[in-house]
């Protein structure tokens, strides 16, 4: 994951305050039936899981925007004053907070009636990369979750990431009651896929050979902690910065003690770092997907097919029985 860029306050207030302005005339606040592509509700989504969200819900009835596009690491997005400009015509905003702070601020600031941060519909919890390395104090002034301390990868837990499904649905309830029997029925539907999906994470990895992964993205502890597995992170949040000396050995020392057999990097990242560990340990690598946004180098077109290569891909290197 490569360290985020902040924009300036104050610039940032200024593309705000032109974006909204320029775009005052059309933009309104009139209801759903009247704005929105043909009639549709316009939801915007911050980056790939909020968007998977929306369409998944949504449906035919909603015309879902991405701020953060294919192949953009969603920790670098600096927003254009058009994209800006796109938060204040919304009629649903969909974000989660403490992933992109561009992002939170220029919500913040749009003032969308129905703004939705995935981060309260389930709860947080703190997850380092590993034994004695702190995430958090990787990097100073990083803020890496929306709370002190809390790691944001919520959607990568198919069960937290269910929670925060049936609350999506419910704003998109709020934001067209003429819809909110089908938002019902498509998150019903949505709820039901990922509870088979976390079954068969929970059945692939019932039996493995070993509970520890080793990744340079430190994005699995929710999924780790679902399926009792250990996630290491190599350097936590900046999968391309080099890993210390003594991260190195302490990394050597767990592999070899716990039979680790595979590191693990991500699309959207180099994957030396990941490749410099395995070189220097004799082990291999492969890739556990973040699922911070699809491309095509990602294993599958979707959430649930990704998830799925990613659950074989655990399988594979833990030695699944």
């Amino acid at each position: 994951m490569n360290v985020r860029r902040l924009i300036p306050s104050t610039a940032l207030a200024g593309a705000v305050a032109l974006g909204l302005v320029t775009l005052s005339a059309c933009a309104g606040t009139s209801d759903a039936a009247d704005k929105g592509s043909a009639g549709k509700l316009d939801v915007v989504a911050s980056f790939y899981p909020m968007q998977y969200l929306a369409e998944q819900i949504g449906g035919g009835h909603v015309a879902v925007n991405t701020l953060t596009k294919p192949g953009v690491e969603p920790h670098d997005l600096e927003l254009k004053p058009r994209q800006i400009g796109e938060l204040g015509e919304a009629d649903v905003v969909l974000y989660l907070k403490g992933i992109q702070p561009a992002v939170d601020e220029a919500i913040a600031q749009a003032g969308v009636k129905h703004t939705v941060d995935a981060a309260t519909l389930t709860a947080l919890e703190e997850h380092g990369t590993g034994a004695g390395h702190d995430h958090a104090g990787e990097e100073a002034g990083h803020d890496h979750g929306s709370e002190a301390g809390a790691d944001p990868h919520i959607w990568l837990d198919p069960v937290k990431y269910a929670e925060v499904a049936k609350g999506v649905g419910s704003a998109l309830e709020k934001a067209d009651p003429a819809h909110a029997a089908d938002y019902a029925k498509n998150t019903d539907a949505l709820v039901k896929k990922l509870g088979a999906l976390d079954t068969e994470f929970e059945t692939g990895l019932r039996n493995t050979a070993t509970r520890t992964f080793i990744t340079t993205h430190s994005a699995f502890g929710y999924l780790a902690e679902r399926y009792g597995l250990e996630q290491e992170g190599i350097t936590g949040i900046d999968p391309e910065s080099e890993p210390s000396p003594a991260r190195i050995k302490e990394l050597q020392d767990i592999a070899e003690k716990d039979k680790v057999s595979t590191v693990f990097f991500e699309t959207l990242a180099s994957d030396k770092t990941a490749k410099t560990l395995a070189g220097d340990t004799g082990l291999t690598t492969d890739v556990l997907d973040p699922l911070e946004g699809i491309t095509d180098k990602s294993k599958g077109d979707d959430y649930i097919e990704v998830m799925r290569s990613n659950l074989a891909a655990l399988k594979k290197a833990l030695g699944a029985k």
